[in-house]
């Protein structure tokens, strides 16, 4: 969904509800992979309105969008889209992992998260003297 169209947030919320509804193979695996906390104990919601995007999941305590990639995002519009996408979701503050279709399997899905989720904890700090003070 493209943000600068004008859609109302009602209308974003029906159009998750129904992407939950009609989701791909790879999505319906993946939810059931990780819903009830069964991969690295997180939390996911499916299909979350999140920065006027519709994520496919979303971890609120992590600040963790996961994102599956199938043959429609193999176009080269898609794939600008998609990077502009992720730019701006995490100049927002949001990791986000993407991960091909084939891919999505428990071990892939463990490994993939938890060295997006080390690699955010390995920021070195800054220096003496800069950043926020408080």
């Amino acid at each position: 969904m493209d943000p600068l169209r004008r859609v109302t947030p009602a209308q974003k919320f029906a159009l998750a509800r129904q992407l939950r509804r009609a989701a791909s193979p790879a999505e319906r695996h993946a939810w059931s992979l990780l819903r009830n906390r069964r991969i690295l104990g997180l939390k996911f919601r499916r299909q979350h309105v999140l920065h006027g995007f519709i994520v496919d999941f979303y971890c609120l305590a992590e600040q963790l969008v996961l994102e599956l990639e199938g043959d429609p995002h193999d176009g080269p519009d898609a794939q600008v889209y998609d990077e502009a996408r992720a730019a701006v979701l995490e100049a927002a503050g949001y990791l986000v992992v993407r991960l091909r279709n084939c891919h999505v399997t428990r071990a892939h899905l463990e490994a993939s998260l938890r060295d997006a989720l080390r690699s955010r904890l390995l920021v070195p700090p800054l220096p003496k003297g800069e950043g926020d003070r408080g």
